[in-house]
């Protein structure tokens, strides 16, 4: 990460406009090739970069416009999935059918697009091998390729870290994977939901995966996001992270970015177990609510994370992308207005504390 204190960057997504919704759906449902929509896409593109360039942000992403979803991408571009066959966390997600292979970049292609586009630091977002597991394996449609979903994990790990490895020669300075699963785990009724019997085991294998990805990665800053989960402004989970600081000490990764703004995270005292040796990304935007923050009320937030971490480890970013799926619907203009309150209160900060 940059070593300008107080960095700014998103965790990943922006709010669609209603006609990009309506075009990556009707991609999904064969309407429209690839080429085409790729075509309309990308000067739209283009207007997600200057939105965030002039919100004033030193890190962007390309919105996650061309995806469905943050999660669903791995399996639009691996083989081996059928889609909508698994009705996991309410919406259809794909379900593995058969042995999964790599045959084409996953998002090398958004970074190629946005490298000549921008001089802003670049972030490339992935998911994480333990909710790509969680999400797209069903007990019975999947078990006849992968008789357990911990056998689909262990597969996506050599995916993506060939992956990353591309990423990095197309000009990505930062590779996030994208972990809400392992923070969604402090809410026992989340839980009892998804029937985890062994929280201790669920949560070192998550690490341990994370880990077996991102280990001799270099070149690349490296990042993991935990957050609770949302759809429609409403979170799905929530609890202070108490549960999880230990196993995050564990995690060799080089930014932790975690959903703090949102009251359902509890406040920021559970940041007393947070790990010395990374960096800490600081959820300080409520994607959630409508109101817009001042940059006091984020200058407030980070005040606050800095009685327990050094402001030169801090990272600003919202709570979470604010729309990590087409069919999750959020204002742009609002989530503009917030990303400027952010910078604001960053450049602030700056000022203040240099």
């Amino acid at each position: 990460m940059s070593t300008t204190l107080f960095p700014t960057t998103v965790i990943g997504s922006l709010p669609r406009p209603a006609w990009v919704r309506e075009l990556i759906l009707d991609r999904k449902d064969g309407k429209i090739s690839e080429e085409e929509t790729d075509r309309l896409l990308d000067p739209t593109i283009e207007s997600a970069l200057r939105l965030q360039e002039r919100a004033g942000l030193d890190e962007v992403t390309d919105g996650e416009w061309r995806r469905e979803s943050y999660v669903k991408v791995f399996a639009d571009r691996v083989r081996g999935f059928r889609a909508d066959l698994n009705p996991s966390g309410g919406l259809p997600y794909p379900a593995v059918v058969e042995p999964i292979e790599y045959y084409r970049p996953l998002v090398v292609d958004e970074i190629h697009y946005i490298r000549g586009r921008t001089q802003r630091r670049i972030k490339a977002t992935l998911p994480a091998p333990y909710i790509i597991g969680r999400r797209m394996w069903h007990p019975e449609h999947s078990k006849a390729a992968y008789p357990t979903c911990e056998q689909l994990m262990t597969d996506c790990v050599p995916i993506l870290r060939q992956e990353i490895e591309l990423l990095r020669e197309a000009g990505a300075d930062t590779v996030q994977l994208d972990e809400p699963w392992l923070s969604t785990m402090v809410d026992p009724d989340f839980r009892e939901r998804e029937g985890v019997s062994d929280v201790q085991y669920e949560m070192d294998r998550c690490v341990d995966l994370i880990n077996q990805t991102l280990d001799g990665i270099e070149g690349i800053d490296t990042g993991m996001h935990l957050c609770h989960a949302h759809f429609d402004r409403a979170h799905g989970t929530a609890g202070p992270y108490d549960l999880i600081m230990p196993k995050l000490a564990k995690v060799r990764v080089g930014t932790i970015s975690m959903e703090y703004a949102t009251p359902v995270a509890g406040g920021l005292a559970s940041l007393a177990q947070f790990p010395e040796n990374v960096r800490l990304g600081l959820g300080c935007i409520d994607h959630c609510d409508r109101q817009v923050e001042t940059a006091e009320d984020v200058i407030a937030r980070v005040e606050t994370a800095m009685r327990y971490v050094d402001k030169e480890r801090i990272t600003l970013h919202p709570d979470c992308g604010f729309s990590p799926s087409v069919q999750n619907p959020m204002d742009l203009d609002e989530a503009y207005l917030k990303l400027k309150a952010m910078c604001q209160a960053a450049s602030l900060l700056r000022e203040k504390y240099a």
